[in-house]
Formats: C-alpha cells, sequence, structure tokens
C-alpha cells in the first residue's frame, strides 16, 4: 500500500469481503451519498469513502477541511435495533472507536472533546458527525491522515496523524479498524445499555469532569467546570455560581 495512493480497493475488500464499499474520487460529502443508499435499502455496514469531498459537512453547519487523497472521509450506515433516543450515545461510542483505532495505529496518546472531536497535543485531528436517515445511522467520520498543512484560518486549531507521529501513514488499516471499532461499539452500547459507552468515555475524555471550559450555547456563552455525563450523554457544567447546566450541543473549548 502506498500511503500517497488512492485507497488500495483490492486490499480492503479482500479485508471485509462481505462489506458493501462504495469508493468515490471526489464528492460533495460522504454523508449526502450514503444518505440516497440508505434510502434505497443499503444494509448496516455499508461504506462510502471519498478521496475528496468538496463539501464536506461538520457539526452545526461547519464545513470539513478534505484534502484530497490525504484523510479518511467516510460515512457508515448503522441500522440498529431500536434507535429510541440513542444518537448521542452513538455519537460518543463512536469517539471511542475512532480513539482506539488512532492510538493503535499512530501510537500516540489522544483525548476526547465531548461530544465529537479527536484531539492530539490539544489540536482537532478528526471530527464525527451522526445524523439519522431513512430509518438508519449516519456516522460521518472526518480524520486527518496525511496532511502537512492546513489553511491559514483553521491551522492553529488542526493537526494530522502524519504531523503528530512523524511518518506518513497508509490509509487502509486505519479505516478498517475504524469501521470495525464503530460497530463493535455500537454492539457493547446495544448489549450492555448506556453505562458502558458512559465510563468509557468519561475515562478516555479529560474534558468529562473538572474542565474548566467556554460553551457556545444558542448564542451566548457560558463559563464553568464540567460535571460529568448524564444518562443520555450529555455534558454537565457547574457554573461559577453553582448552578448545574446540562449541554446538549454547542462547541466546547478548553479555558
Amino acid at each position: 500500500m502506498n500511503p500517497s495512493a488512492p485507497l488500495d480497493l483490492d486490499w480492503l475488500r479482500r479485508r471485509m469481503p462481505d462489506r458493501e464499499l462504495h469508493w468515490l474520487a471526489t464528492t460533495g460529502s460522504t454523508m449526502t451519498v450514503a444518505a440516497r443508499l440508505s434510502a434505497d435499502g443499503s444494509p448496516s455496514g455499508t461504506v462510502v469513502v471519498a478521496e475528496e469531498q468538496t463539501a464536506g459537512k461538520g457539526r452545526a453547519g461547519h464545513s470539513w477541511h478534505s484534502e484530497p487523497a490525504s484523510g479518511l472521509y467516510l460515512t457508515l450506515i448503522l441500522r440498529p435495533h431500536n434507535l429510541g433516543d440513542s444518537l448521542p450515545l452513538l455519537t460518543l461510542a463512536t469517539g471511542l472507536a475512532v480513539k482506539e483505532a488512532v492510538e493503535s495505529i499512530v501510537g500516540v496518546a489522544a483525548d476526547l472533546k465531548w461530544p465529537n472531536d479527536l484531539l492530539i497535543e490539544g489540536k482537532k485531528a478528526a471530527g464525527i458527525l451522526l445524523t439519522y436517515d431513512s430509518g438508519a445511522v449516519l456516522v460521518g467520520i472526518g480524520i486527518n491522515v496525511n496532511h502537512t498543512r492546513f489553511p491559514a484560518e483553521i491551522a492553529p486549531l488542526a493537526t494530522s496523524l502524519r504531523l503528530t507521529g512523524r511518518r506518513e501513514l497508509s490509509r487502509e488499516p486505519l479505516l478498517v479498524r475504524v469501521i470495525e471499532g464503530v460497530e463493535r461499539h455500537a454492539a457493547l452500547l446495544a448489549e450492555s445499555g448506556p453505562r458502558a459507552i458512559l465510563d468509557a468515555f468519561t475515562q478516555a475524555s479529560s474534558y468529562v469532569s473538572g474542565k474548566r471550559v467556554t460553551v457556545d450555547l444558542d448564542g451566548r456563552e457560558i463559563t464553568g467546570t464540567t460535571a460529568g455525563l448524564d444518562e443520555r450523554g450529555f455534558l454537565t457544567l457547574r457554573t461559577p455560581t453553582g448552578e448545574l447546566v446540562t449541554i446538549l450541543a454547542g462547541g466546547v473549548r478548553a479555558l
């Protein structure tokens, strides 16, 4: 496998022979393609992966920088039983899977910033976005793998596995490990319940408890100290007045 070349589809299909895999040289967003496939009945475990996205989707309508043939830009279709209100917990489970895959491949310590960012040395190396669509969960994942530079507006905040691990990486093993890890953690959530994921995420993230943060919430900023996760997977924040606030969504920044 050549790290600078497009993904080796023959290798991937040998490694995942029973999986529906869609590869695109370029696309607007793998989430959009996966939504169409989901609506057409593609099975759980279907993967859409692109070498380049021209309109990659991030949290809260933000875009995802998708340098050609340098990162992993994928969406996995999951059809878990009894979806209910499990999307926040599935987001945490996906973060755990990405963290474990990255650490095992690169050999560097990673952190999880609630709810959906993977940080290395305090900078963002991967992002996660989950949505419901056509009775399925679309698990969107972007990982900066072999990027050597970033646009000026995000350069102070972003990093890549290559920059942190000091070497170029083959993307195929990481892709397989991420997909299998997401499915394994989703199964753990289904079989063992929320507590297994909540406890694992709490241990894996420095942001869950005792972290001084600022949260962008509905056009205003709230500052406080994180005080754990509730049973639904939402973050709780203790303000300077002692009030406990549940954070359902919003950008969290360390102080």
